[in-house]
């Protein structure tokens, strides 16, 4: 450790070069003291001939290989003492960097807890992939549990596959139940994900052989802290899980929070255990087309992406000739996790890469405008860094000292970003609804957010640091060769041109901004303008789940038929219903394989319709016209013909626009009677075209494994409403859980809240980089204007009027203006046509857009030049004569 030791041992070789070169000086001086010249010239003149001495010592210290050390703590404590000098600068720069840097952190964080971290825990994860099936028209469904064990026991490609079902669970006995999220999981799916236990074991062997046989439970670091606080006898403790008995066998590891990316579970449950947790659901692991597993698969060493999934491709065509009765055009397809349509990340994954992209050139102006504000620092210190030239400094000591400055600055802004950041991170949920499905886990604040923060800063040293480093000593360079006279004038120029070109760029990045900020508001608010087809407006609502109750089907269609009545008698209620689908959820509900009678399907026709199953009055509550029919009644029961109720795009899709009522549709094993034509209504998404689709009555196909909100219109007050169905669900049975009580307009507007919450992110940003743009133009006018006061003074004494004056600082502007304007709208014209997907019924080149953001960028530069240009209309002649 030769390089250790010369360090450590540093402080005595500089004193020892110190002290040589003092004794060399003295024998030199004594020398010429002995010629008979004076002592103080012979010292001169000794020290004339040795040359400079700290650039010797500077030079030894190069060649012994430590000039970091040393020198970063010399320069460091130069760049705090020049950022004392002048702390508004300092100040203002450390915040800017900051709030670019925090954005941009943030929306990382984010970015990586959804879509590029999405299995913490788990042992290399980019080896999982998702396997989905696809229907006849391409689009992706879940896959049954036979289809499942196919794909597991044929496909070669990987080492293994794990099917998961993500459900609701009511964890505890009556009396302290609460309500958790879960999977019920196939019983490989830890080692699948490579995931390790942090107490306890995992499923036994031969837990899936025999259905219902091993009623055991893994749960989440978090549920054990949180409800036996961290006590290692849970293992073996049994605890109620839908009101049946499981034992508690192991512990996931802290960082395990379940197999949806982003998405917080807390206990995983065998599928073999599936009629424990929904007593009337054991039969979808022996049906083949009722498809509710999503599917993990790992790839083997060695397998790529591409071979694994011809595999995969190959294995479900065939699969769909062998099980041609339900799987008729289905197929199969492999895809990186954070590309999978199954959970949040799906709805996610272009907001958030719009925000980064957004975070992105917020940051990129950023550092333009530090980097303009460190210019005309340094040109303010160019008589400063001239004079340490000439004293002996290198260029190379001055770049070094100006980057130090920079870094300086940048890791100030870095950590109060990084604070920021840690506090930010936390509201990924404002981007989904309080009530949706699982709630997302906060983003982890480890070494990979540090990391990325660090390399954010180094990034804002170079991009913020280098221009203004390189200037500055080349202005140094110029104010030593000039020495005297117009000293610099070479150097301001450069500058001036630098500062120009900053400007520009920041303005070009701000117009993008405000185009970008600008299509998807337009967006946004054309799709919250699209009428759903239904009033939401006074109704109340409330789900129940009457599987986590225990209830079986006969049960269950009595509490729904008993909590109905009840509220109808309530004061101010108007209607009452029930379904098993609310309008605009998150998910797109349940499908149904219908035949039509009369109607032949083409090849490959996808005939999965998405239904809800209703209650009586469904209509009449949502306000929706029916164009032909009648509504159910509670005569529509198992006991009576089945009917069913379908939409005007059903009726043009497979009757041609013509009479439907009395067309026999065959569903569930049987024929249904159309018995009433509904006018078109949303049900997934607002911007949805047309869709066929279908309703039949819950007390024919009722399920109680599924979740049933009450519907309720009043004429009252909706508080008043909500509580009526909190109080008649707890009057008939307190041990049903209910959840969702709330107006049914918060609800139906739940999946726009992520929009909204993202289109005021992108609204904000676009408002910084517009303000960031302004202050680097206010800066650059402003000096322009002070470098040009002669110029303007003599202007004036030669008659020049105040239109004048205006028409030299806006002409000025208006050539920044016109380049940052052109050249943002130019790549907007890009950047909209590879966002055009994620609009609607907004045109990638809408000329509003454009329009409006051009005038916000005149109207900002306005703003920004309207202190200097006051400033250059009160120079006076006299101005000039006094500079003369």
């Amino acid at each position: 450790m030769k390089w250790l030791d010369r360090l450590l041992q540093r402080r005595r070789l500089y004193d020892d070069l110190a002290c040589e070169i003092r004794s060399h000086l003295d024998e030199k001086t004594d020398e010429l003291i002995a010629r008979g010249l004076a002592p103080a010239a012979a010292r001169a003149a000794a020290r004339r001939a040795f040359g400079n001495v700290t650039r010797i010592q500077e030079q030894g210290r190069d060649v012994w290989q430590w000039p970091t050390i040393d020198s970063m703590l010399a320069d460091g404590r130069f760049a705090l003492r020049q950022m004392r000098r002048v702390p508004t600068l300092s100040i203002t720069i450390v915040l800017t960097l900051a709030i670019g840097i925090a954005a941009t952190a943030t929306v990382f964080s984010w970015t990586r807890s959804v879509l590029l971290d999405p299995l913490p825990g788990a042992g290399a994860p980019s080896r999982v992939m998702a396997l989905e099936t696809t229907t006849a028209s391409g689009s992706w469904t879940p896959t049954s549990w036979l289809d499942y064990r196919d794909f597991r026991r044929y496909l070669k490609s990987f080492d293994g596959l794990a099917a998961a079902y993500p459900t609701a669970l009511a964890f505890g006995d009556a009396l302290n139940t609460e309500r958790i999220w879960g999977e019920l999981v196939s019983a490989n799916f830890f080692d699948v994900l490579r995931v390790r236990p942090a107490l306890g074991s995992f499923f036994p062997s031969g837990v899936e052989e025999s259905e219902g046989a091993q009623p055991v439970v893994v749960i989440s670091h978090s549920l054990w802290q949180r409800r036996w606080h961290g006590d290692s006898t849970v293992i073996g403790r049994v605890v109620d899980i839908n009101r049946f008995p499981f034992r508690v066998v192991g512990v996931a590891a802290r960082e395990f929070h379940g197999s949806m990316p982003g998405e917080q579970f807390d206990a995983w449950v065998p599928a073999a255990m599936l009629g424990q947790i929904v007593p009337t659901g054991a039969w979808w692991l022996r049906d083949r087309g009722t498809r509710t597993f999503r599917v993990l698969a790992r790839l083997r060493d060695g397998v790529t992406l591409g071979a694994a999934r011809s595999e995969v491709e190959a294995l479900a065509a065939l699969a769909a000739q062998a099980n041609g009765a339900v799987s008729k055009g289905m197929g199969g397809r492999l895809m990186p996790l954070w590309q999978s349509h199954y959970g949040a990340q799906d709805a996610l994954r272009s907001p958030l890469v719009v925000l980064l992209v957004a975070c992105a050139l917020v940051l990129l102006i950023v550092c333009a405008n530090a980097a303009s504000l460190l210019l005309a620092r340094a040109t303010a210190r160019a008589r400063e860094l001239g004079l340490r030239m000439a004293l002996g400094a290198p260029r190379g000591r001055l770049l070094r000292q100006l980057l130090t400055e920079a870094s300086l600055l940048a890791v100030s802004g870095a950590a109060i970003g990084l604070v920021c950041t840690i506090w930010l991170a936390r509201s990924l949920n404002t981007l989904v609804p309080s009530f949706a499905r699982p709630m997302l886990r906060a983003p982890q604040v480890n070494g990979t957010l540090l990391a990325f923060t660090a390399l954010l800063a180094v990034g804002v040293t170079v991009l913020a640091g280098l221009v203004p480093a390189l200037q500055g000593s080349r202005a140094a360079l110029v104010e030593r060769l000039a020495g005297g006279g117009e000293r610099g004038a070479v150097g301001s120029r450069q500058m001036t041109r630098a500062r120009r070109t900053l400007v520009t760029i920041e303005m070009t990045l701000a117009v993008v901004s405000l185009v970008g900020a600008g299509l998807f508001y337009e967006s946004f608010r054309h799709t919250r303008d699209v009428s759903p087809g239904f009033d939401p407006n006074g109704v109340a609502m409330a789900s129940v789940s009457l599987t986590l109750a225990g209830y079986d089907s006969a049960q269950g269609e009595a509490f729904l038929t008993n909590t109905a009545d009840r509220l109808a008698r309530e004061p101010g209620v108007t209607d009452v219903t029930y379904t098993d689908y609310v309008p605009l959820s998150f998910g797109p509900g349940s499908w149904e394989d219908l035949r039509v009678e009369g109607y032949a399907p083409a090849p490959n026709e996808n005939m999965k319709l998405y239904r809800a199953a209703i209650g009586p009055n469904y209509f009449k509550v949502l306000h929706v016209p029916l164009a032909a029919g009648r509504e159910f009644t509670l005569a529509d029961d198992s006991a009576h013909a089945a009917v069913m109720i379908v939409n005007e795009a059903f009726i043009r899709r497979f009757l041609g626009g013509g009479p439907a009522i009395g067309v026999r549709v065959h569903g569930w094993g049987r024929w249904f009677t159309i018995v009433g034509v509904s006018k078109d209504t949303k049900f997934y998404r607002l911007t949805e075209s047309p869709t066929p689709y279908f309703y039949v009555p819950v007390r024919q196909v009722y399920r109680p494994e599924y979740s049933y909100a009450f519907l309720v219109r009043t004429a009252g007050p909706l508080p008043n409403a909500v509580q009526a169905i909190e109080h008649a669900v707890r009057a008939i049975d307190p041990s049903v859980p209910l959840f969702n009580a709330m107006s049914f307009a918060t609800y139906v507007n739940g999946p726009l809240e992520g929009q909204h919450a993202a289109m005021q992110l992108l609204i904000m940003l676009a408002a910084i980089a517009s303000l960031l743009a302004a202050i680097g133009l206010y800066g650059v006018v402003s000096y322009a204007v002070a470098q040009r006061t002669k110029e303007i003074g003599i202007r004036v004494a030669l008659g020049a009027r105040q239109h004048d004056v205006l028409q030299v600082v806006v002409g000025h502007v208006g050539r920044l203006l016109l380049v940052g304007v052109v050249l943002g709208l130019g790549i907007s014209i890009g950047v909209a046509r590879l966002v055009a997907s994620m609009l609607y019924q907004v045109p990638p080149a809408s000329v509003a857009v454009f329009a409006a953001a051009a005038t916000v960028m005149v109207l900002v530069s306005l703003v920004a030049t309207g202190v200097p240009a006051r400033r250059a209309l009160r120079i006076a002649a006299v101005v000039a004569l006094r500079e003369d």
